[in-house]
């Protein structure tokens, strides 16, 4: 899984060279924030998908944890584009994270313990593989999303992901592809790491932003794409059942992208097969990617644009400024 690039702390070395110490305060205490991107192989060039809108939300993650990053938002976007021409990929899944280094325990870290930030790109398909072309297998889990006020949904941190963890590993030791939250009134939430849609009579349904759920990109594009296409969307809260009623079930992400859901808890949804909604907003999303759908929101950032343009260099090494002279610096 490994690339031969990382970009760490300022700058990009080899992938074996991007080392932590055992007393991360983010190993024990799981002190991080993180965010995943896609680059996505287009006709002109590998692009990355929402760039901008991702540094954002790292950026917001951290200052809900009081976490420094140290670089701005233009410093991460440049760093990310680099990244990927270091290791000259066409596409690829991209994995910054910001979290507070070694400096001591204690639930609170020590005053002035380091924070660092690294940027990580490997190759990855389909997050729940074949399940996103044939439908997904999945079940409503018994573990619920935290209560409001108790753990910041919002925020991208690793701490919340041990949520998604046992509701992950529930679906995964009964036979299931993914699981389904519930949040704490019982109501629909969202997926281990996915935000979750039902079609219902033509209609797209979606839990709110407030049912314990990470306020998803590709959810957030989502219906974005189904505005275009005279899609009616409703956010509203669900009850379980509404899952079983459904015409079609869909989940999204940035690793799942859009997944159909062919069956709940081993009831079939619809012909127990992607639905026509489902595969309308698939086209029109991977549309984006090869020119089918137009990029009308500026959604796509070249990744080639800004070395040919003579962009900005990445954070912390704007000395030496190119790729193969850091290389040449970490051989």
């Amino acid at each position: 899984m490994s690339t031969p690039f990382v970009w760490h702390n300022g700058r990009i070395k080899p992938w074996a060279e991007a080392n932590v110490h055992v007393s991360t305060h983010a190993l024990h205490y799981g002190s991080s924030v993180f965010e995943g991107e896609r680059v996505y192989a287009t006709p002109r060039g590998p692009a990355y998908f929402r760039l901008a809108d991702h540094t954002r939300r790292l950026f917001e993650s951290a200052r809900v944890y009081e976490i420094e990053v140290g670089y701005s938002e233009d410093e991460i976007n440049a760093a990310c584009l680099e990244l990927i021409r270091a290791n000259a990929m066409p596409s690829a899944y991209v994995r910054p994270i910001v979290f507070r280094g070694a400096g001591g325990l204690g639930v609170l870290a020590k005053d002035g313990a380091p924070v660092e930030v690294a940027i990580m790109a490997m190759a990855w398909g389909a997050y729940l593989g074949e399940a996103a072309e044939r439908g997904a297998d999945v079940c409503v889990s018994s573990w619920h999303r935290p209560a409001p006020n108790t753990l910041p949904s919002w925020a991208k941190a690793g701490g919340n992901y041990l949520s998604s963890q046992l509701i992950g590993l529930e679906a995964r030791r009964n036979g299931y592809d993914e699981g389904i939250a519930l949040g704490h009134g019982g109501l629909l939430s969202e997926g281990a790491g996915e935000n979750l849609f039902l079609v219902k009579n033509g209609k797209l349904l979606t839990p709110p932003s407030s049912a314990g759920i990470l306020a998803g990109i590709t959810r957030d594009s989502v219906l974005a794409l189904a505005a275009d296409l005279g899609l009616a969307v409703e956010e509203r809260e669900l009850p379980r059942e509404a899952l079983y009623s459904a015409d079609e079930v869909f989940m999204t992400g940035t690793a799942a992208e859009i997944t159909p859901v062919r069956s709940v808890d081993r009831k079939a949804i619809g012909q127990g097969a992607p639905g026509p909604v489902t595969q309308q907003l698939r086209q029109a999303f991977f549309g984006l990617f090869d020119g089918r759908t137009e990029d009308r929101r500026h959604w796509l950032s070249l990744v080639n644009a800004a070395a040919s343009d003579g962009g900005p260099a990445p954070a912390g090494d704007r000395a030496q400024g190119r790729a193969h002279e850091m290389m040449e610096a970490s051989a």
